[in-house]
């Protein structure tokens, strides 16, 4: 009860300020190209939306879950993912916007990492934390690499525009949590899928409820990919020798092993990075284990934009084979899941045959169209010689708009009203669906257009 108080107390003011503050804008820059105009009051209807609605001051951390008219509505679970991507997103928006109040919402979230997620005994972030009977319990069966992952990328961010050094602490003891449990010194990487004590489950042989068991024996691109966002984070305020090791090691990984010659991502490997496939199964076989193997647009989009930042703040110069490989991702996924017609890349699609890639799922999903927003502009910028790229972000743009844009009640739907025409009706937000993607979007987008971001900064 006295922390519930606490929470209560130390947010009343941050809550009257955030009120107020969203009745007014932010100062806009004054601008004649109107697509900068547009995505700087998109960040800010977003931002808006969000907070301070999420901030939750009775339990601590945020709020999981609501509809889709903001109401909250659901079981109110917090993961790890989730609570430390609200981390990230309002420390960035903290230095975006260069307002201390964003800063007090981080805290508020790490304060909550700290002090309910960590587990005190077996080290390591939980996954998940859910409210049983009278108070928040630890509800997941075992540990996550990718959940710690995304706590050392919102603690170093968080660091970075703070200077509080017990987040960086944290981030630091996660880190080596992660780097005692999870790395495979033998054929590198790391395994995503661990016990609560942080140990492998390669012989575990029977189920007990444990999250994600069936890939227990695997590696995978997504926990590979967001662990070479946090250590990019974690490099940049701390640079350490073993963090910039692992760095690279995960960037040579990423870009010449689970990276495709065609310049897509393979999504599980077995430990010595050997494809998990099923292209010579059955065709049924091939559909229910779809979700294991097939090509994923939105994480290849992605994937190439957090190779040339890793690679950046490594400072590897004049890196050609990483810009190249990213310029292949990107130009695959406009080749095989870009919808021609009404714009937005396409969920995922499958490898038939050696040369025809098939769009399976047509959905369109709301972090996928936002990493793809980025990445097409981040290309344009790279290359401007060829204009196809900005051609296909202005009808990105217009895709974002028209389909997954809430213009009444503010927010993006989960996916786009072309391939989902219930998405109106459907939550805005679940432990899985927060708002680091579409923000970390729309502020690179408004720092490219206006020759601020760091990637493309030297080329203005």
């Amino acid at each position: 009860m006295k922390n519930n108080i606490i929470y209560s107390i130390s947010f009343f003011a941050i809550i009257i300020a955030l009120n107020s503050c969203n009745q007014k804008e932010h100062s806009k820059t004054i601008t004649t190209d109107p697509i900068l105009s547009e995505v700087e009051i998109e960040l800010e209807n977003l931002t808006n939306v969000w907070y301070p609605k999420s901030i939750d001051t009775v339990n601590g951390g945020f709020w999981s879950d609501f509809n889709y008219k903001w109401d909250k509505e659901g079981a109110q679970n917090k993961m790890i993912v989730s609570q430390a991507r609200h981390i990230w997103t309002t420390s960035v928006l903290a230095e975006h916007y260069k307002d201390k109040k964003y800063e007090k919402i981080a805290k508020h979230g790490y304060h909550f990492l700290r002090d309910k997620m960590w587990d005190s005994i077996n080290g390591g972030f939980h996954t998940l934390v859910g409210f049983v009977g009278d108070g928040l319990k630890v509800i997941s069966k075992n540990k996550s690499t990718y959940g710690n992952a995304f706590a050392i990328y919102g603690l170093a961010t968080y660091y970075k525009v703070s200077d509080d050094t017990a987040a960086l602490d944290l981030a630091k003891k996660t880190f080596s949590w992660i780097e005692e449990h999870a790395h495979d010194s033998i054929y590198k990487g790391y395994f995503d899928v661990l016990q609560q004590d942080g140990s492998w489950m390669l012989d575990i042989t029977e189920d007990k409820g444990y999250d994600n068991f069936k890939r227990k024996d695997w590696k995978d691109q997504n926990s590979s990919i967001h662990l070479l966002e946090c250590l990019s984070a974690l490099y940049e305020v701390w640079p350490n020798d073993l963090v910039r090791e692992r760095l690279e090691e995960l960037l040579i990984l990423i870009r010449d092993t689970i990276t495709t010659e065609k310049g897509y991502l393979t999504l599980h490997l077995h430990r010595d990075w050997s494809p998990v496939t099923f292209k010579d199964s059955s065709a049924i076989y091939q559909k229910q284990n779809f979700g294991l193997d097939h090509v994923s647009f939105g994480h290849d989009v992605e994937t190439a934009f957090l190779m040339l930042e890793a690679s950046h703040i490594l400072g590897r110069k004049k890196d050609t084979l990483t810009e190249l490989k990213a310029k292949q991702m990107v130009d695959h996924g406009i080749a095989k899941g870009w919808d021609n017609k009404e714009g937005g890349f396409y969920d995922g699609g499958f490898y038939y045959t050696q040369d025809t890639c098939t769009v399976v799922k047509e959905a369109k999903v709301w972090w996928t169209e936002a990493e793809g927003l980025n990445s097409l502009l981040l290309m344009s910028k790279l290359y401007p010689n060829n204009p196809e790229y900005y051609n296909l972000f202005q009808k990105q743009w217009q895709y974002i708009k028209k389909n997954m844009i809430d213009h009444k009640y503010h927010g993006w739907y989960a996916e786009g009203m072309d391939t989902d025409s219930q998405a109106d009706k459907k939550v805005k937000a679940q432990i899985w669906k927060v708002n680091y993607h579409n923000i970390r979007s729309l502020i690179n987008v408004t720092q490219m257009l206006k020759g601020e971001f760091i990637l493309t900064k030297e080329l203005h």
